[in-house]
């Protein structure tokens, strides 16, 4: 079953749940997904509605400390519980060991020197880190390893 099968899937749930804030929050979801597919004019795979639910996650977060700044909790915890929502459909997040192998892996096949191959080892490592991994916390740990 495919990502986007999931989402509607969970979204039939909430509709049967009469889970308002779930269901809106996947409803958010789907028409991001729908949006960038008409946009683009393709179907998307599992890795692009990836890309767009850890993108909707990390504007939630900002949004939820900008509230949070101007004592808005109301709406910050309501940007906390989407966070949780759209959390439930991204794979369980890596350990910063298996993070750290998977960096010295790509490292190795890349054969990565210096600061100039940066790029070269994000790009390896992207595909096997989306929605798995805060990829800047990724890029400091290639940079201290790097430089």
């Amino acid at each position: 079953m495919t990502l986007l099968e999931t989402l509607r899937e969970a979204q039939k749930d909430a509709m049967r749940a009469k889970d308002k804030l779930r269901l809106g929050t996947i409803r958010m979801t789907l028409a991001a997904v729908k949006q960038r597919e008409i946009d683009e004019r393709i179907e998307l795979t599992d890795g692009d509605v990836l890309a767009i639910i850890t993108k909707m996650v990390k504007q939630r977060k900002d949004a939820a400390q900008q509230f949070s700044a101007a004592e808005r909790i109301d709406l910050a915890d309501i940007e906390y519980a989407e966070i949780v929502v759209l959390e439930s459909f991204l794979p369980q997040p890596l350990t910063s060991d298996e993070i750290n192998a998977l960096i010295s892996e790509a490292m190795t096949a890349t054969g990565a020197a210096g600061m100039q191959d940066m790029g070269k080892v994000m790009g390896v490592l992207k595909p096997q880190l989306q929605g798995r991994a805060d990829m800047g916390k990724v890029s400091g740990l290639i940079k201290a390893k790097l430089g």
